[in-house]
């Protein structure tokens, strides 16, 4: 009887049910079947099939109500807890899926939605199995999607962390029982085997070894069968694609080995390997839980993040009442009542009480911050002293929160080139340690055939290269974690190499070295006229009120009397005009102001600050210069940087007094003041022309041309800025010092990578002569191939620690 050539159950009697694929027909066990497999072919799609290393899952595997609930997903209500919505149509959502078993499924999935009509992105995250979809709502709707990701034999759903939560240990439950299995076997078997070692020198009865064997074999039966079933069904999927994985070796190993090992007992030969079958085994299966331990921790990145949301919250009414409501319910312009110790359901604005609050999970900030009236509270921060009113201003997927889950799952999604190297380099590892193995057992059938199978099992034991495919991801998800708890969140897949391997670092000023928040520094009369500083400034805010530029903001807060001025205008790029009093005045640049009496422009000032002048139509009136502050770790973070042998520079739109300021304060030599976007852009090509590795940090909005054209990019991430960050790499805090750290670990992950890289390339040089030769026994090859592959995990996960 034929196997269903999609889901791979037996084709039932009288069944005629056929697809062609790639020029051949194939058998098919029903209709639903040959109707998936048919819209995989009509899609072009056919690829998936050499590539998947499990059967697809059966249409009516799939729940009918999930069908009729796709609908339901549609409803804006509905969305609005886990859509985002980018403009008027086109929406963003993450969703789980279920089915994902290899590299081969992400293949089929993305490539099937990538190509229906209105899908913008879809990317599938192989780690936590999450997707992210970007559609034209007028186009296409999500219930679409989601019932073609069906057609193809998997599940979607919008996220959920207690979901996602759920099939992580579903998987990680799986894996256990599979590893306590072969534990208990091994153990029982090499206490046999070391009693027939032991007999070999002091003598045993016959009979009592041949029990032994017997007992041996049932003993391993059921670590062959169950924990060790799954490398068999992916082996034989690769070979009938013409493809060679990790599993072929390991299979033909351990089924060879156990095949063997039946033979001698039922038909009284010389040797038994069942110790070494139940070893290799167990060591495997016990290497791969550690990976799988540390690609679910690397995931649970995100999902700690978004389980910081609480699920109820205190929402005032109205009438000032109390009301316990779920988060899900807020909308913004709601009033929440925040006590100490709960946790900020939403972002919104303080707007009665005075706390500090503990943002340390989401930016990496260890004290907590201390928030008054206005100012802003983040979704997830828990509030620490007293009592806080929140005015909510955000929900849902506009939250800070949700902009560093997006980053995370865009960041976890791509694979760096140095392990799509390690991938194709393990692909080919295989097809050589195969020659290599057949030469092997040639060379020994025809010198010595009694130590031919045995030497060649070996041969095939410890060449696994189960340490070399996981040298690269395990000490990349490690470090990414451990960078995120740091406050510095990786975006991109190549950002710690690009990171990793920077010469150069340069620096935007305003917003990165700088807090970004002008400070009146200096008043200068420029008149004769009577009016002192007080009434300079009072008359500057009264223009100035209505300005949201940081000059005018910064005005504004100094003022001491509220002027009320009429017939205001705003000539961008130059001041504000209005009349105050029954006269009219100019605040602005010295050209702009001098305009309005016709007098000459004043010279400048000091040039270290940001300058800016005000007068009437008889002359100018006086000058007001204004400073950004340092951020106060900004001169430290410079000389760790130095230390770290990086060269910096500062690349500034600012004047050039005030960039010179900032650059004699911490120490660089290279600074350029008065750059343009393009300008900044320029320089970095300079830099890269000249091979050098470049490193650009900005705030991420108006730097975007140079943060695209750098190596590795770095935005300093705030509130909306965060949102729309497309640097490879976040500052979530405002703290310039996790920079350095930034780059000691992405060094670290690299150094971690070779040492791994060069660990699994030493132990095969070394292992393979010595089991060719014979001098390795297969029960000390499954311990050298688990112990490589251990050294390796363990090795990358030192780069978790802070």
């Amino acid at each position: 009887m034929a196997d269903c050539y999609h889901c791979g159950l037996p084709v039932p009697d009288g069944a005629d049910y056929k697809v062609t694929i790639d020029g051949e027909s194939h058998e098919m066990c029903c209709h639903g079947c040959q109707a998936v497999a048919q819209a995989i072919v009509d899609g072009g799609l056919t690829s998936f099939y050499k590539h998947r290393e499990s059967p697809s899952r059966r249409p009516e595997d799939l729940v009918p109500e999930a069908l009729q609930r796709f609908d339901l997903y549609d409803q804006p209500a509905l969305q609005q807890s886990f859509v985002e919505i980018d403009d008027a149509s086109v929406k963003t959502a993450s969703l789980i899926l279920e089915g994902i078993t290899c590299a081969a499924c992400v293949w089929l999935n993305e490539r099937h939605v990538n190509a229906l009509p209105g899908v913008v992105d879809f990317a599938v995250n192989y780690s936590t199995h999450r997707a992210r979809v970007r559609w034209d709502d007028s186009k296409i709707h999500l219930s679409d999607i989601l019932k073609a990701i069906t057609e193809i034999g998997y599940v979607a759903h919008p996220f959920d962390p207690g979901r996602q939560e759920a099939v992580n240990k579903k998987e990680k439950s799986a894996a256990l029982r599979r590893l306590a299995v072969a534990g208990l076997g091994a153990m029982q078997v090499m206490m046999l085997a070391i009693a027939m070692y032991a007999g070999d020198y002091s003598g045993m009865e016959a009979d009592l070894r041949v029990f032994m064997r017997w007992v041996s074999l049932l003993l391993t039966l059921p670590v062959v069968a169950y924990s060790a079933a799954g490398f068999f069904r992916t082996a034989w999927r690769d070979l009938r694609r013409r493809q060679l994985s990790m599993e072929v070796p390991v299979s033909l190993a351990i089924g060879g080995a156990f095949t063997a090992s039946v033979w001698s007992t039922v038909f009284g030969g010389s040797e038994v390997y069942f110790d070494s079958v139940c070893m290799f085994a167990f060591f495997l299966l016990a290497s791969r839980y550690l990976e799988m331990g540390a690609r679910h921790r690397a995931g649970e990145a995100a999902e700690e993040l978004v389980k910081l949301l609480p699920a109820t919250t205190t929402r005032l009414n109205d009438a000032d009442e109390e009301v316990v409501v779920a988060v899900s319910e807020l909308a913004p312009g709601d009033r929440v009542l925040v006590r100490p110790g709960e946790t900020i359901p939403a972002d919104g604005n303080v707007i009665d009480g005075r706390s500090s609050v503990d943002e340390s999970l989401l930016t990496g900030e260890s004290l907590p911050r201390p928030r008054q009236v206005g100012d802003e509270l983040v979704g997830g921060s828990v509030n620490v002293e007293s009592p806080l009113l929140l005015k909510v201003e955000k929900v849902g997927e506009d939250t800070l929160v949700s902009a560093i889950v997006r980053l995370l799952d865009r960041a976890q999604a791509e694979k760096p080139s140095v392990a799509r190297l390690a991938d194709r380099v393990a692909g080919w590892f295989v097809g050589v340690l195969l020659i290599v193995a057949t030469l092997v057992a040639t060379f020994w059938y025809f010198h010595a055939p009694e130590h031919a199978f045995a030497i060649t099992l070996s041969v095939l034991v410890v060449t696994c290269p189960c340490a070399l495919s996981l040298a690269t991801p395990t000490a990349i998800t490690a470090a990414s974690g451990a960078l995120t708890r740091l406050g510095l969140l990786t975006t991109r897949g190549h950002a710690l190499e690009g990171l990793a391997q920077a010469t150069h670092i340069l620096f935007d000023k305003t917003g990165t070295l700088t807090r970004g928040i002008l400070q009146l520094a200096e008043v200068e009369l420029l008149n004769d006229r009577g009016i002192d500083r007080t009434r300079a400034l009072d008359l500057a805010a009264a223009l100035e009120s209505g300005s949201e530029h940081p000059v005018g903001k910064a005005l504004v807060s100094r003022a001491s009397h509220k002027l009320r001025p009429t017939d205001l205008t705003n000539l961008p790029g130059h001041g504000m005009q209005g009349v105050i009093e029954s006269r009219r005045y100019r605040i602005g640049n010295a050209a702009y102001v001098a305009e309005l009496s016709n007098s000459a422009v004043p010279l400048p000032g000091d040039g270290f600050g940001t300058e800016v002048y005000l007068g009437d139509e008889q002359g100018i009136l006086a000058r007001f210069e204004l400073r950004d502050e340092l951020r106060p770790d900004a001169d430290v973070a410079i000389q760790r940087l130095k230390e770290l042998g990086l060269q910096v520079e500062i690349l500034s739109g600012d004047v050039a007094g005030a960039v010179k300021r900032v650059a004699d304060q911490l120490g660089v030599s290279e600074a350029s003041a008065g750059m343009r976007p393009d300008g900044k852009l320029d320089r970095v090509r300079e830099l890269q022309a000249a091979g050098h590795r470049v490193a650009m940090v900005g705030d991420g909005v108006n730097d975007a041309p140079v943060l695209a054209g750098a190596d590795v990019s770095i935005a300093m991430g705030q509130g909306a800025q965060l949102a729309h960050a497309s640097a490879d790499m976040v500052v979530l805090s405002e703290r310039l010092s996790a920079l350095p750290d930034g780059v000691r670990k992405a060094r670290a992950t690299r150094t971690v990578i070779k040492q791994n890289l060069a660990w699994a390339i030493l132990y095969n040089i070394a292992a393979v002569p010595l089991a060719a030769a014979g001098m390795v026994a297969p029960w000390m090859a499954a311990i050298g191939m688990s112990f490589s592959s251990l050294v390796v995990v363990f090795n990358a996960l030192r780069l978790k620690a802070d």
